[in-house]
C-alpha cells in the first residue's frame, strides 16, 4: 500500500508557472506507474499526465503537451509535475495516482491509490 500527499498548488496568474509535488511513502515507490489527474468544479475527473515506474514512459493529455512536465525521483519517493504558461482553463483539484507494476493509462479507473488532492487556481 502506498500514501500520497500532494503539494505546490496556489494561486498564479495566466502565463505563470507552478510545480506540483507528490510524496510517496513506502518503499516500493519505484515500482509504481504514477500519474496525476485534475478535476475542476462540475467537471468530471481528467487525466493530465503520467509516468512508468522507470521515467522512461510519459504520456500528457493534448491539452497540456508543451506546457506541462512530469517526472520522478524515486529515490526521494516523490513525483513532480512542471507546469508552465499556465492558462485559467488549467484550474482545478491536481490529484495525482498510482498503480502498482501499470504501464500507464489515463483511466482514473485503472489507478489505485491516490492523493486528497492540492487546488491550482489561475487567474486571468
Amino acid at each position: 500500500q502506498v500514501q500520497l500527499v500532494e503539494s505546490g498548488g496556489g494561486l498564479v496568474q495566466a502565463g505563470g508557472s507552478l510545480r506540483l509535488s507528490c510524496a510517496a511513502s513506502g518503499r516500493t515507490f519505484g515500482m509504481y506507474t504514477m500519474g496525476w489527474f485534475r478535476q475542476a468544479p462540475g467537471k468530471e475527473r481528467e487525466f493530465v499526465a503520467f509516468i512508468n515506474w522507470s521515467g522512461s514512459t510519459t504520456n500528457f493529455a493534448d491539452s497540456v503537451k508543451g506546457r506541462f512536465t512530469i517526472s520522478r525521483d524515486n529515490y526521494k519517493n516523490t513525483m513532480y509535475l512542471q507546469m508552465n504558461s499556465l492558462k485559467p482553463e488549467d484550474t482545478a483539484v491536481y490529484y495525482c495516482s498510482a498503480v502498482l507494476y501499470g504501464g500507464g493509462s489515463s483511466v482514473p479507473a485503472d489507478y489505485r491509490y491516490w492523493g486528497q488532492g492540492t487546488q491550482v487556481t489561475v487567474s486571468s
